[in-house]
């Protein structure tokens, strides 16, 4: 059987999420009736300390639809050259908000108020300045990085110094804050909108919660539904979020397999990888072979990753990973290294 660590969006939803979801109270959720997806949004905001929260779809959507009530056609958006919401959504920021991105080298995964400072542009006659700092934790692109809450406040403050709003693409924001020991409220308390994922790691089979002050979610609602995302009976799909808000404490689990794996695939010659912060495994190939020939000599094997660069390989463990499939996948990986090697 194949082991599949391409990404913690792979997982099963559970027998309970299955019951749920079959059982769910459900009424249409564009005009507000939905008492399971009213759940969600009330559970979900009140963990991570918000007035309100949204349902939506995708984080893919939540980015987008937070970059739209931001910010104003034809303004500059500062954010990181890995992140997401630069290299990973289809160039939405200028095809459906009409912004500029303006990326920097963060170092750790966050830019520093310095850079911040640097990339800022004041509106003019000319320029039509910067409306958005785009944050994000964990950092996917860097390996899982996990961002600790002083830099993601020092940031904030730098972009509020110039009435620049904040968003933070916390996707994997439980997997940071778990990592650090770091309670959500606080790693989100100083950014104006924030959103996470409830199928990645927390295992739901659909959605993402966006969520910021009662203002931001009611215009966040609107643009919801300009980008197709207004949703009717969708507390079949909401009731397993409830319950995936309950697999938070869980992801040390898939931390500290991470950390396992890592070290077994470092271990194999030809191969290095990095330590990670969660549960993102980055691993450099260099010395061995392209990504590409190593992912689809390790699939051959039964590992399933992905090249996320030209040496770049990227493995994440997830609940539906034991250490057990953690152990075999770097026996597997080591009998791959080996016939490349040859």
């Amino acid at each position: 059987m194949a082991i599949d660590l391409r990404s913690d969006t792979v997982t099963r939803p559970s027998a309970a999420m299955r019951e749920a979801a079959a059982g769910a109270d459900v009424g249409d959720d564009v005009y507000g009736e939905d008492p399971t997806v009213n759940e969600l949004e009330a559970a979900a905001a009140d963990r991570v300390g918000t007035e309100d929260a949204l349902y939506v779809p995708t984080g893919t959507m939540g980015n987008q639809i937070a970059a739209r009530v931001h910010a104003d056609r034809g303004e500059e958006v500062i954010l990181d050259r890995e992140s997401h919401i630069y290299c990973w959504e289809l160039g939405g920021l200028a095809q459906l908000s009409g912004l500029q991105p303006r990326p920097v080298d963060a170092e750790r995964a966050v830019p520093t108020p310095e850079q911040i400072e640097s990339a800022y542009v004041e509106t003019s006659l000319h320029r039509a300045g910067t409306g958005l700092l785009a944050l994000e934790n964990t950092h996917n692109g860097r390996g899982g990085v996990a961002v600790p809450p002083e830099s993601v406040s020092a940031a904030a403050e730098a972009a509020r110094d110039r009435d620049v709003s904040v968003h933070l693409d916390g996707a994997r924001l439980f997997n940071a804050c778990v990592a650090l020991d770091v309670d959500p409220e606080r790693m989100v308390r100083d950014v104006d909108s924030v959103l996470f994922c409830l199928s990645k790691g927390l295992g739901a089979p659909v959605g993402s919660i966006l969520a910021g002050d009662a203002a931001f979610v009611e215009n966040a609602r609107r643009v919801r539904k300009l980008y197709g995302g207004g949703m009717r009976q969708a507390g079949v799909i909401a009731a397993p979020g409830v319950l995936a808000l309950e697999n938070v404490d869980r992801l040390e689990t898939d931390h500290e397999n991470a950390a396992v794996l890592a070290r077994g695939l470092d271990d194999i010659d030809g191969l290095r990888a990095a330590d990670p912060d969660t549960n993102i495994v980055q691993v450099f190939t260099d010395d061995l072979a392209d990504a590409e020939t190593f992912v689809e000599a390790c699939e051959e094997r039964g590992v399933l990753g992905g090249a996320h660069g030209p040496f770049l390989t990227r493995f994440c463990t997830h609940l539906d990973v034991t250490r057990a499939d953690v152990e075999a996948a770097v026996d597997r990986v080591a009998d791959v290294a080996a016939d490349l090697r040859e």
